[in-house]
């Protein structure tokens, strides 16, 4: 059977790291054909808008697709967001970045095994803000100045942030079932309702109400700032995390880091026009084209691309090789390497050949992501 997966490398170390994964995936034997496209800057240089709609067009087309990081300037006005164009017409609601222990990386804990889930769609990070002074943010700062909370400087910003009920349900059923599916046992609903009880009330509202449905898995509720204070201290009292995208984006490198970082960690994004694998970390454009990027969260995503095509036997073989090239660390790149190891770091290509003559090995490794 030959699966047809839409092949968005990226932008920086993008192609080095998806050229790794794609190298892993042919390893196995799994037949893929890749239909490969381009967002953001490589393909402004042909001449064409960030987010084409061939693009789009493509992921519809395959209902699912891998994809390399791509860089969004920061705070350059009149530059669409690639990631958001994505979720807002792919209807991306929900991402999913599981952070797991693996032996050999240079991290605090060794025990830890959680996932962290966000909404997409919603909250801070849809894009709605303005300048104070502008028409549209009269209405809020005259409610604001009415109701006592002071007056808005015309050099202000605004950001509105925005939770509806029925996004709230979708994420917090999506993250329900998949607790269930992954064999996991507790979901932890993350809010802050003390201050914000219009919006993350909302959220908490409805967790408590799916919950109900979920009576095998056990149910809490913390709000976010409790929350990071207790997963730097005992990680392993959670499994799965739901919440927002804004405290989802901390959260969810907070988690990384408790795991050895981002460049070890994979993610996917459910949607109702497609499934989006992608790595957890950026462009590093300086690592660009110099072979020397970490490719274990890509490698780690084209595993879960792997589960989700049905290739299961396939995708425990990635995540055993991606396990036994770490706990080994003769073929690790320059964030792998531990301080007092003398030996030089592997390049891209070294760690991707090192995962490859692993897939066949008999060796260590949970099998899941």
């Amino acid at each position: 059977m030959v699966h047809h997966v839409t092949l968005v490398p990226g932008d920086g170390i993008g192609p080095e790291v998806m050229d790794a994964a794609c190298r892993v995936v042919e390893a196995t034997g799994v037949k893929v054909e890749w239909d490969v496209q381009q967002v953001g800057p490589p393909a402004m240089d042909q001449g064409r808008p960030p987010l084409p709609d061939e693009v789009l067009e493509s992921v519809r087309r395959t209902g699912v697709a891998l994809k390399g990081p791509v860089s969004t300037p920061a705070g350059k006005k009149g530059f669409r967001s690639v990631n958001v164009g994505l979720r807002r017409e792919l209807g991306l609601f929900g991402q999913v970045r599981p952070c797991r222990s693996r032996p050999g990386t240079v991290a605090p804990f060794e025990d830890v095994d959680l996932c962290v889930i966000r909404e997409t769609t919603e909250d801070l990070y849809a894009g709605v803000e303005f300048p104070a002074g502008s028409e549209g943010a009269a209405h809020v700062i005259g409610e604001a100045e009415r109701d006592g909370r002071g007056t808005i400087p015309p050099t202000a910003g605004l950001s509105i942030k925005f939770t509806t009920e029925a996004a709230s349900r979708r994420v917090l059923e999506f993250a329900f079932d998949y607790a269930r599916r992954q064999e996991r046992t507790k979901v932890t609903a993350v809010h802050k309702a003390t201050v914000m009880r219009c919006t993350d009330g909302i959220f908490l509202e409805v967790a408590g109400e799916v919950a109900k449905s979920y009576p095998e898995l056990e149910f809490e509720t913390l709000q976010i700032d409790n929350l990071c204070g207790q997963l730097v201290r005992r990680p392993a009292a959670f499994d799965v995390l739901v919440m927002g995208i804004h405290y989802g984006d901390i959260v969810s490198d907070l988690a990384a880091g408790l795991v050895g970082g981002i460049g070890v960690v994979p993610g996917v994004n459910y949607g109702t026009e497609g499934v989006m694998f992608e790595p957890a970390h950026g462009t590093l454009p300086r690592l660009a084209g110099a072979d020397q990027a970490d490719p274990t969260a890509t490698v780690l995503c084209a595993a879960m691309l792997l589960e989700h095509l049905g290739e299961v036997e396939a995708a425990t073989r990635v995540n055993r090789a991606v396990d036994r090239v770490i706990a080994e660390g003769e073929w690790v790149t320059y964030d792998l390497r531990r301080a007092d190891d003398p030996r030089p770091p592997a390049s891209t290509t070294q760690m991707a050949d090192a995962m490859i003559d692993a897939l066949d090995s008999p060796g260590r490794g949970q099998g899941r992501p």
